[in-house]
């Protein structure tokens, strides 16, 4: 049996049509509804048929101990076939899904409801670290007595040594203010800095779980730039045009930011072997949980970075000390990394997300920290640029206790640069590959911390992956290599504009992305018919991604929809407008709420005013129809 475990605020159905397989049912039984509730969604298997008794006594058990750790008195049981490829029969399936109600009646009050029948459901789950379990239960004939066998579910994971080692690793953590003097964490005044609070206690704590929806959960969706995909494993979203468009722009920006320092991009594989024995080793050295596969009898991972595959392909190179430094880049889409279920939500952590991953090739140490001091402004300026400034993110430097009495004043410079304190998580033992590493972090609405921008330098791989290249002497030397990644994953650079967003509106300011990033730059409202043509051609007359709101609906509702979505600039169009050769523009960065900024101006003013807003930054066509009465709803 297969057993999905949800806690939720609700869970509620009703009966659409039968299958040939459905059970007889009352008319009462066709709808049903719990508040509170623990919904048991149930697959029984071919396996169960051996021992059905035992199967039901293992399942009640599990949801009875389930039930009692979150406090439920309300259990929902409900057939659920998708949950296993192997099913029973139908005949099986109901008399174990009865005998599991009978078990539970009388502990609890329970509702099931009735199997083969399709079904349109709503749940609502609750969302802290127990409201989502899996479980497998098998009647093994090896088990004690024909006992039945608990699995929690664990398939497709691979812990390395690395995070394990992470677990237990021993950690100074201090402030580093810009005057190079460390501070004891605990001990530091955080007056006026009270988003390094927040993320000193998230680092501190370690506490990853999430126990609410942050706001860019519900405007990912509102906005229609992405949403969970059911259909997939958690941690894989969909994105809608607006945000394939988003996440373009963004990706293409990183790549021209990168290729302007001589960054060569490359393209390497998704899955490895996880016993190449290269990649064993490094597997056993990155803090990251892998996705695990079988090809041809071979374990295969999916890849958490691009590190690897580069590592391989300068295995392959003839390099020389002219080359250096040496950077290739590549944009990952994607990388996978098997994330605790309790700690995913919305475009904050995933499973699946688009990493640029650079790595540098430097002769030296000396050469790598000149990189990295030149890589940690770049990933500044690649932020900014983004939408996201020094204001936005706290910043974690990590290192060895050696490294730091070694480098005391380019830490220091580190902070000096970013002219604020910074969190410095210091190891009297290197338990990873660097010996120094820099993130910035953004600090959600729900105080919740997210690495961006990083950069490493790592003493290990070049050994590992027999990296070499000739010096000025014709000897053979090995390079010192830097990871960065110049903003992070794709996705939370939305997520974090979209946070930041809420925050601003929270503050009583008028939430806005970018101009650069916005889908539709301008939107166009004639407030009859008539006013049509003028609106084409003023739409006409912009080289920016601009839209016409054509629908039949009040100009009051346009205008409110425009709002909704957040269009950077919205043109009106009536009688007068069409009289004057001018358009009445409201220009939502210089509006306060329930202010809003409007002037007058022609279709060539208003297109120079958005290009300067866009600049030197990417640019792709408008992502939807022009006309909004031809837009489908994705939600």
């Amino acid at each position: 049996m297969q057993l999905l475990l949800i806690h939720s605020d609700y869970i509620e159905y009703e009966v659409k049509k039968s299958t040939p397989v459905a059970e007889k049912i009352e008319e009462s039984f066709k709808q049903g509804r719990l508040e509170e509730a623990l919904t048991a969604f149930m697959a029984v298997e071919s396996f169960d048929e051996a021992d059905q008794q035992q199967v039901v006594e293992r399942a009640v058990a599990e949801i009875e101990k389930v039930a009692g750790q979150v406090k439920a008195e309300n259990v929902m049981l409900y057939p659920y076939a998708h949950l296993s490829s192997d099913l029973s029969s139908p005949k099986v399936a109901v008399s174990v899904l009865k005998s599991i109600e009978k078990e539970l009646s009388g502990k609890y009050n329970v509702m099931r409801a009735p199997f083969g029948w399709y079904k349109a459901f709503s749940i609502s789950c609750k969302g802290h670290p127990l409201s989502e379990l899996s479980r497998t239960i098998r009647p093994e004939e090896s088990a004690t007595c024909g006992e039945a066998v608990v699995v929690e579910e664990k398939k497709d994971e691979v812990v390395s040594e690395a995070l394990k080692a992470e677990s237990t690793a021993k950690s100074y953590w201090r402030i580093l203010t810009p005057d190079g003097e460390l501070h004891e964490a605990e001990g530091f005044d955080f007056t006026g800095y009270d988003n390094l609070r927040k993320f000193v206690d998230y680092e501190i704590t370690k506490n990853r779980n999430i126990d609410k929806a942050p706001p860019h959960v519900e405007l990912m969706r509102r906005l229609e730039i992405a949403d969970y995909e059911p259909g997939s494993d958690s941690g894989n979203m969909r994105y809608y045009p607006k945000g394939r468009l988003m996440k373009s722009l963004i990706e293409n920006f990183v790549l021209d930011e990168s290729a302007k320092i001589g960054a060569m991009e490359v393209e390497t594989p998704l899955m490895y072997d996880m016993n190449h024995p290269t990649l064993k080793k490094y597997l056993d050295r990155f803090p990251a949980r892998q996705y695990s596969i079988e090809s041809d009898k071979r374990h295969m991972f999916l890849r958490f970075a691009a590190c690897f595959g580069q590592f391989l392909m300068n295995h392959d190179m003839t390099i020389s000390y002219r080359h250096l430094p040496l950077k290739m880049m590549e944009l990952t889409r994607y990388s996978f990394r098997k994330e605790q279920r309790g700690e995913l939500v919305g475009l904050r952590r995933l499973r699946a997300f688009t990493m640029p991953d650079m790595h540098t090739l430097c002769p030296d140490m000396e050469g790598a920290v000149s990189q990295f001091g030149e890589q940690y402004s770049m990933c500044i300026d690649t932020l900014n640029r983004i939408g996201i400034d020094v204001s936005d993110f706290e910043v974690a430097i990590r290192f060895t206790r050696d490294f730091y009495e070694g480098n005391r004043d380019f830490i220091t410079e580190l902070a000096r640069k970013v002219d604020k304190p910074v969190l410095v998580e210091m190891w009297d033992t290197r338990f990873f590959y660097f010996v120094l590493k820099f993130e910035f972090n953004f600090v959600d609405a729900i105080e919740k911390a997210s690495a961006l921008s990083t950069v490493q330098i790592d003493v290990e791989n070049a050994e590992r992956y027999d990296i070499n290249y000739i010096d000025s002497n014709g000897e053979t030397q090995r390079p010192v290599v830097l990871h960065c990644s110049p903003s992070g994953a794709i996705e939370r650079c939305i997520y974090a504009l979209l946070e930041k967003a809420a925050m601003n509106a929270e503050a009583g300011e008028v939430p806005n992305l970018p101009v650069w990033l916005s889908p539709t730059q301008v939107r166009v409202i004639p407030i009859a018919e008539r006013h049509m043509e003028f609106a084409n051609q003023v739409a006409d007359a912009l080289q920016c991604r601009v839209d016409i709101d054509d629908r039949e609906e009040t100009v009051g509702k346009k205008i409110r929809d425009a709002g909704r979505e957040w269009i950077p600039y919205v043109a009106v169009i009536g009688d007068s407008e069409v009289e004057s050769g001018k358009v009445n523009v409201t220009i939502r960065a210089e509006s306060e709420p329930k202010k809003p900024k409007k002037v007058e101006m022609t279709a060539d003013e208003l297109n120079g005013m958005v290009m300067s807003d866009i600049g030197d930054m990417p640019y792709r066509s408008l992502p939807l129809a022009k006309l909004l009465s031809m837009r489908p709803k994705f939600l």
